[in-house]
């Protein structure tokens, strides 16, 4: 039998392996995304200071109003063009795609499309 928290054991198992290859710099660094069912994260984080530089979430006053459910496409798509036009308003270019363990369809691929629009390059 398959239960939640085996299924984010695993998730969190395949992050780890994704974090031993991908770190973020202070010239690149890594665009992080945190799904749940009901709300997207995604951040921008230097690893060598460890510190948030950038960051967007449907939890925000601003999607509340506009988008009342932050578990679907559009909010994903949302958080993507935000997060990325607050990373370009900070002078970041270039950053590594840190799917945080998800795989690379669904909301995770709409805020990764949204965010290249937006500017960001990965």
């Amino acid at each position: 039998m398959i239960t939640k928290a085996n299924r984010n054991t695993a998730r969190q198992r395949r992050h780890l392996r994704v974090r031993k290859r991908v770190n973020g710099s202070t010239e690149r660094p890594r665009l992080n995304v945190f799904r749940s069912n009901q709300h997207i994260y995604a951040q921008v984080v230097d690893d060598i200071t460890g510190q948030t530089l950038v960051s967007a979430s449907t939890l925000e006053k601003a999607f509340r109003v506009e988008i009342p459910n932050g578990g679907n496409m559009e909010a994903a798509r949302q958080v993507g063009s935000l997060v990325a036009k607050r990373a370009l308003e900070k002078g970041l270019t270039q950053v590594v795609f840190d799917r945080g363990g998800y795989l690379y369809h669904g909301r995770v691929q709409a805020l990764a499309e949204a965010a290249r629009e937006a500017g960001l390059e990965f």
